[in-house]
C-alpha cells in the first residue's frame, strides 16, 4: 500500500504533519522510541502553536515525518493537557519515554526549549498522550 503523503492524507483525511524533535538525531531517536511502545507522549511550548505548528486535537490522526519528510507514522491525539512547564507530573515525563526520571525530563526539556525559542519554569505547555495507529516503515 503506498505511503506517500497524498495518499495518506487521502486515507487520514484532516491529518496535519509534523516532525518529532529538533534535529535528524533527535527525530530518529524519537521515532524509534514511538516504534517500541515507550514514547507514548510528547509536548510542545504553547507559544509555537499559532505560529505554523499545528495545534493537537484529541480524536485527530497526525503523519509524523521523518527529518526528510518522509511518513515515518500515524498517531491519534488521545488526551490534552495544557499546563505550566513546572507543573508536569512524573507521570507526564514518563509517559514520554525518553527519561527514566522527572528530573531527566525537565533537564533534557529545559535544553530542548532554550535551543527553541527559550525557556521559563512557568511556561505554559501542551502535553499529548497518543496512540500509535500505523508505522509506515
Amino acid at each position: 500500500m503506498p505511503n506517500d503523503l497524498q495518499t495518506l492524507r487521502q486515507r487520514y483525511p484532516g491529518a496535519e504533519t509534523f516532525k518529532f524533535g529538533d534535529s535528524a538525531a533527535l527525530s530518529a531517536t524519537l521515532l524509534s522510541l514511538v516504534r517500541s511502545g515507550k514514547k507514548v507522549a510528547t509536548c510542545g511550548a504553547l507559544r509555537d502553536y499559532g505560529n505554523g505548528e499545528p495545534m493537537p486535537v484529541i480524536g485527530r490522526r497526525d503523519i509524523a515525518l521523518e527529518w526528510d519528510d518522509t511518513p515515518a507514522l500515524v498517531i491519534e491525539t488521545v488526551e490534552l493537557v495544557q499546563c505550566r512547564f513546572d507543573a508536569v507530573s512524573e507521570a507526564m515525563a514518563l509517559a514520554e519515554g525518553e527519561d527514566d526520571s522527572l528530573e531527566g525530563w525537565r533537564e533534557g526539556h529545559r535544553r530542548y526549549f532554550e535551543r527553541n525559542g527559550g525557556f521559563a519554569p512557568d511556561m505554559q505547555i501542551v502535553w499529548e498522550r497518543f496512540s500509535l495507529v500505523e508505522d509506515l516503515r
